[in-house]
Formats: C-alpha cells, sequence, structure tokens
C-alpha cells in the first residue's frame, strides 16, 4: 500500500508538472504570436517563474496521488464514473458548485496571503513577477502552493462529482491560472468588458491586482472582490506593454539609451 501511493504519488506529479508545461507553453506561444516582444529581456525572470512551479507541481501532486488512488482502489471519495448516477442536470451544477467553493477558498486564502508577515515570507515569490508571464501561473514559495494543492482533494471528499466533470473543472482551473497572467486578453471582449465582465475575473481584472496589489483577490468570479469592498474594476496592459518597448530598445540600440540615461533632464540627441 505505501508503495502504490507513493507511485501515484509521483505519477500525479508528473501529470501535473507536464500539463503546466503544456499550458503555460501553449499560452507563452500565443503570446509570443499575438505580442512579440512582450517578453523580450524577462528571460531570467520566466527560468525562476519554471522553476517555482515545478516545484510546485510536487505539493499540488502529492495529496492528488493519494486522492486518485483512494478513489481507485478504496472508493474514498464522492467521485463517481457512471453519468447516469445522478440526474444529467447535476453535472453542469457540480462543476459550477466546484469553481464557487474553488473561489471562495482562493480568495481568503489570498487574502490572507497579503498580511505583512505571510506576503514576505510566502506570497513575494509569485508577486516577483513583474509583470508576470504564461509562465507564473504556478510560481508559488511551498505555503503557499499547499494553500491551493489541497483544496480540490478536500472538496472531492465532501461534493459529488463525476469524473469528466472534475476533469473539466481541472481544465478551467489551469487555463484561468495561466490565462489571468498573461499579460494580454485572450478571451473576447464581451467577456471582460460586458455584462458578464462585471461577474468573470479575466486577465484585465488579475492584472490590477498585479499592479496594486491590496485589491482583486479573486480567481474565477468578482463576487468576493465586490462584497468585499476589494474589486477595483479592470486594469489595463500599457504599463507592461510600455515597460517591453523599453526592453526591446535597451536590447536593440544599447548604447544609446546609456547616453541618455547619463543626459541632464530636458535635453534630447
Amino acid at each position: 500500500m505505501t508503495l502504490a501511493l507513493i507511485l501515484s504519488a509521483i505519477a500525479m506529479t508528473l501529470i501535473v508538472g507536464v500539463r503546466y508545461l503544456l499550458a503555460s507553453g501553449a499560452f507563452a506561444l500565443a503570446t509570443k504570436a499575438r505580442h512579440p516582444d512582450l517578453y523580450v529581456g524577462l528571460d531570467p525572470q520566466i527560468r525562476r517563474e519554471i522553476w517555482w512551479s515545478l516545484a510546485s507541481a510536487a505539493i499540488y501532486g502529492i495529496p492528488a496521488g493519494i486522492v486518485a488512488w483512494g478513489w481507485q482502489n478504496r472508493g474514498w471519495t464522492r467521485i463517481y464514473a457512471d453519468i447516469h448516477h445522478y440526474s444529467l442536470w447535476y453535472w453542469p451544477l457540480s462543476v459550477l458548485l466546484y469553481l464557487i467553493a474553488h473561489d471562495t477558498w482562493f480568495y481568503w486564502t489570498h487574502r490572507w496571503m497579503h498580511r505583512p508577515a505571510i506576503f514576505k515570507a510566502a506570497h513575494a515569490v509569485h508577486h516577483a513577477s513583474r509583470p508576470p508571464t504564461a509562465w507564473a501561473a504556478m510560481a508559488f514559495h511551498p505555503i503557499e502552493a499547499v494553500t491551493g494543492a489541497v483544496v480540490i482533494p478536500l472538496l472531492v471528499f465532501l461534493i459529488p462529482i463525476h469524473i469528466g466533470a472534475l476533469g473539466l473543472v481541472l481544465t478551467i482551473m489551469t487555463v484561468m491560472g495561466v490565462t489571468n497572467h498573461m499579460g494580454w486578453e485572450i478571451f473576447p471582449r464581451f467577456l471582460w468588458r460586458g455584462h458578464l465582465g462585471g461577474w468573470l475575473i479575466t486577465a484585465s481584472h488579475h492584472q490590477r491586482h498585479h499592479e496594486q496589489y491590496g485589491c482583486n483577490y479573486g480567481l474565477y468570479f468578482r463576487f468576493w472582490d465586490r462584497m468585499c469592498g476589494t474589486d477595483r474594476g479592470l486594469g489595463d496592459f500599457e504599463r507592461a506593454h510600455a515597460q517591453a518597448a523599453r526592453r526591446v530598445s535597451a536590447a536593440r540600440h544599447p548604447a544609446a539609451d546609456e547616453r541618455r540615461a547619463g543626459q541632464p533632464a530636458g535635453h534630447r540627441d
């Protein structure tokens, strides 16, 4: 049993790690296609993001692997494989219940992470990405990774869910985690500017969190931010894109930039 648990945890760690690399890599390629210069000059930061994310993959993989083994061999959880075990209308409802529960957990643990002591000890690792990139989705200190790793394994003991619905929840979690840090909006405008945008979180909303820190703590929905007065609306990407333009200029014309840096205020070539 012990060996089986260890092997399951290792297997799930590899799955989480590969899932991260594929998802973040795909959206990083999409970023390069849409905004070719956005990540120019960020190679050291991206390497750090990948390192922390792969370390987090192990922390996510261990409880997930143990729970997966328990489901398959001991029937520990409330995951079910027969879609007719519950009414069909429960399938989409269970997805929504998981997203709401996860969003609630994320909001309050994330807000706690911004208390000065825990921010300095743990959450500062994630906010060291300035600006964040598609590779920053799982760039967490181990303390923060633990708070994120336990929520879905706990929920499967409490709320019944079909294995396919659980797969959809994990897919949404992965996609939103990556795209919220990408530095641009990949979703249609109506999802973030229209009526739905008043309740759903995409990159524009989370961008403001990374700019101002003390706001916009949610993951999927703006409900808790709006209810608790921490919603400061949508950010924009002008600062990140302007920084990218300066990095590109510095890379292409280093000597000219050095001369300008040494010139008195008001002087121009």
